[in-house]
């Protein structure tokens, strides 16, 4: 089968880099805010940049909450990045109290340190990150503590640790990535991260095994 992917459009996400990245992996795209586009795809992409409440309030327009929430529980493949990846959760705390798609237990909060610690929020730059689920198909080929790049003044807390697929550190170790079943999402962007992130999109279109990994 031709793997599609579908990359969400709501007016929030960095969807030429996506969608340049998604073809340079030998995938085709169709990037639409129309789920009635989007459903004929293999593989689906909710990309992200901006603000949480912003960012949900174009999904509820468009009538996309629906087609993603369901999406993933019919387990086909789905990638979330950076926004994308926070607005799977049940709450966000960005400028007020605003309630995610409930995909993913758990919720966004800012980076706040010590006056001391002399850490600026945004989050910016390449960052470390470690597995912390084993034998993984989607990171074949990466090694781990491999550098990713992060642009992000929040980050996802889940309640569940078995959901944490990825971590970094930022003045405190915090979640770089989640995984459950079919879905996987990043903090971080892979379409930004070069070489790896190039692979990791790869090992997410183009898989060698089915994937079965700790949390589905």
């Amino acid at each position: 089968m031709q793997t599609t992917v579908g990359i969400i459009d709501y007016q929030m996400g960095n969807l030429r880099s996506v969608e340049r990245g998604v073809a340079r992996v030998g995938a085709e795209s169709i990037v639409s805010g129309n789920w009635r586009e989007l459903r004929s795809a293999t593989h689906l992409i909710l990309p992200g940049v901006g603000a949480f409440r912003d960012a949900i309030q174009e999904l509820h327009q468009r009538d996309l909450i629906g087609f993603i929430r369901a999406w993933v529980e019919e387990q086909r493949p789905f990638f979330g990045i950076c926004l994308g990846m926070q607005l799977l959760f049940d709450v966000s705390y960005e400028g007020g109290e605003y309630e995610g798609l409930g995909i993913v237990p758990g919720s966004v909060v800012r980076f706040q340190f010590p006056d001391d610690r002399r850490l600026k929020v945004p989050h910016m730059g390449w960052n470390q990150v470690l597995n912390r689920q084993v034998d993984d198909i989607l990171l074949e080929g990466i090694p781990d503590s491999s550098y990713f790049y992060f642009v992000h003044s929040y980050y996802a807390v889940p309640s569940q640790s078995r959901d944490i697929w990825l971590e970094s550190h930022y003045g405190h170790p915090f979640c770089a990535a989640v995984r459950r079943g079919s879905l996987a999402a990043t903090q971080f962007h892979p379409e930004k991260s070069q070489s790896l992130g190039l692979k990791l999109l790869s090992n997410f279109l183009h898989p060698t095994t089915t994937p079965t990994p700790a949390g589905s």
